[in-house]
């Protein structure tokens, strides 16, 4: 279990933050069955967890893959010009693309996630920012997302869990206005009532229920999580970016063992011969102690391994931009 050193959790609030990660719209009732409390006691210990800045947000993770959009990084080494760097924020952050964007310490500068129905569309906005801001890009790196699996927050109890998984196969799943109406107000308020969810998209509860377990089955909505910060606790999150020497169907299926049974991955993201798997630790020791056991353990796979320490994390309006977009677009067919 990774120690944190900061603000100080006992048991029941790390398998309460445990809980929520993996299902954030769990009724208080049967989380406080989980954690044997009170129901009034787990919804006093949410609400001082979200008083004090540890839960960050309650968010719908979707698949944009699902819905006909393609996911990419870019990768960015930047000069120190502080004039310069904010005006690059700002072209991201009101690009309508962008998703999410990190601020590093290490072989980058900057990582941000970009969503794109086709190749072409990246092309023309990586050729946009390569022109704009030539400036202050060193170098640069960015490919498309070949698929990404997503860690519940283990390190909180070491209780390993299974990964769901997202971008991978294109899929245009046809959704309504109703459908894209429902994923917007969902998507950063993912503990939202039903019955209010319902007045906010003029419909029933039970149209709502319907149209949510349809977009779960269909792999659009898949998880309902929290966001932690991790600097309130104490924690470090690194990102491992490795290069690979080979990567056969039975090196895939030995490493992804390997690392899905570390209660410290956070995210494991496939790139075209790269692999990133972001690790969430309470000291760089413990992180160099995980990464010097997986270059042991697959000495022939992996050629060389950058890593990178993430300084902050933000989850743009980007995604909440695609389905409005989408959405008009299907008000006005």
């Amino acid at each position: 279990m990774v120690e944190i050193t900061k603000i100080k959790l006992d048991k029941t609030d790390r398998k309460i933050l445990a809980e929520l990660d993996k299902n954030c719209r769990i009724p208080s009732t049967r989380l406080a069955k989980i954690v044997m409390k009170s129901r009034q006691a787990v919804e006093y210990r949410i609400n001082q967890l979200v008083k004090k800045g540890i839960i960050t947000s309650f968010n719908a993770a979707f698949n944009p893959h699902k819905i006909g959009y393609k996911l990419y990084k870019i990768y960015l080494k930047l000069r120190n010009i502080p004039q310069e760097k904010k005006k690059l924020f700002t072209f991201l952050k009101s690009s309508g693309l962008v998703y999410w964007m990190g601020e590093f310490s290490g072989s980058w500068d900057l990582i941000f996630g970009v969503f794109c129905k086709n190749d072409h569309g990246f092309y023309e906005m990586k050729n946009e920012l390569l022109s704009k801001f030539s400036k202050i890009i060193v170098e640069e790196a960015g490919d498309i997302l070949v698929d990404v699996k997503q860690y519940s927050k283990m390190y909180f109890t070491n209780e390993i869990v299974s990964p769901v998984m997202f971008a991978g196969e294109i899929v245009n799943n046809e959704l309504d206005e109703l459908d894209f109406s429902i994923l917007g107000n969902i998507v950063n308020d993912a503990r939202i009532p039903i019955n209010e969810l319902a007045k906010k998209v003029n419909t029933t509860p039970t149209i709502v229920r319907g149209k949510l377990k349809r977009l779960e089955q269909k792999g659009i909505i898949i998880q309902y999580r929290i966001g932690i910060n991790l600097n309130k606790l104490g924690l470090e999150l690194y990102k491992a970016i490795i290069k690979l020497d080979r990567y056969t169907k039975e090196d895939e299926l030995k490493l992804l063992e390997y690392i899905s049974r570390l209660p410290n991955v956070h995210y494991f993201i496939r790139n075209i011969w790269q692999l990133e798997p972001e690790l969430v630790v309470g000291s760089y020791q413990e992180y160099y102690e995980i990464i010097e056991n997986l270059k042991k353990e697959f000495p022939y796979v992996i050629r060389t391994i950058d890593s990178v320490l993430m300084i902050t994390d933000e989850w743009t309006p980007g995604f909440k931009n695609m389905l409005e977009l989408d959405n008009n677009k299907k008000i006005k067919t």
